[in-house]
């Protein structure tokens, strides 16, 4: 079974495949993704952690509600080893969309908890079930509903990773802070780019784009 990774490190560094397995390349990209997306609350208030910055409510807490659960399930219950806490933004009348935003009396540090403890517990899963091993996914269609882990370890991947995106525009949108952790080096610096004037050059491209489509439009008219 793939080693256990360190979640905490936050570390941008690849993983190294040189003796690694792809199941353990796998294992650790999805940890990285896990630190990252903790990562991004550092710092915030509880409404600049809860407040909706979308006009569909997305927030940077409900999105860490949102993978806590999906990671407990999908590493849980669908391969024997049920959640053992009840989650009841998921019960038939719940409120729709229940799981990504955080009620009142949830706190950060819970859900965040949550969070970390997912993540246990799926390390558990991968220390006790072969990566061939199959489980049942009831929501998913028949021809697909039982998966091996690995594919669902994959899927979890490719999940966290579109969230952890949203989580960094919704950070950035919160207090301007961008990448996926500070001092992040695929961003440029501020000692290396004027964002004001590299913000503007972009909006002036989008401008011109869009002006000279409409003159396209009205050459085919004439």
């Amino acid at each position: 079974m793939p080693e256990d990774p360190n979640v905490e490190t936050g570390s941008s560094d690849p993983v190294s495949i040189g003796q690694a397995t792809i199941d353990d390349v796998l294992v650790g990209e999805l940890a990285r993704l896990n630190a990252a997306v903790v990562d991004k609350l550092a710092g915030l208030d509880e409404y600049d952690l809860r407040r909706p910055l979308t006009p569909t409510g997305t927030n940077l807490l409900g999105l860490v509600k949102h993978l806590a659960s999906v990671q407990a399930g999908y590493f849980g219950n669908v391969f024997g080893r049920p959640w053992p806490d009840p989650m009841p933004w998921f019960d038939p009348d719940a409120p729709i969309n229940a799981d990504m935003y955080a009620t009142p009396d949830e706190s950060s540090a819970a859900i965040v908890e949550m969070y970390r403890r997912s993540w246990a517990h799926a390390l558990a899963t991968f220390a006790e079930r072969s990566l061939d091993d199959t489980g049942t996914v009831p929501w998913w269609p028949e021809e697909r509903r039982h998966p091996t882990l690995r594919t669902v370890l994959a899927h979890m991947t490719v999940e966290t990773a579109r969230h952890a995106g949203h989580v960094d525009i919704v950070r950035e949108l919160v207090d301007g802070a961008a990448g996926r952790f500070d001092g992040d080096a695929s961003l440029p610096g501020d000692d290396e780019i004027d964002w004001t004037t590299y913000v503007a050059a972009v909006e002036a491209a989008a401008r011109t784009a869009s002006n000279d489509r409409h003159d396209d439009r009205d050459d085919d008219r004439d």
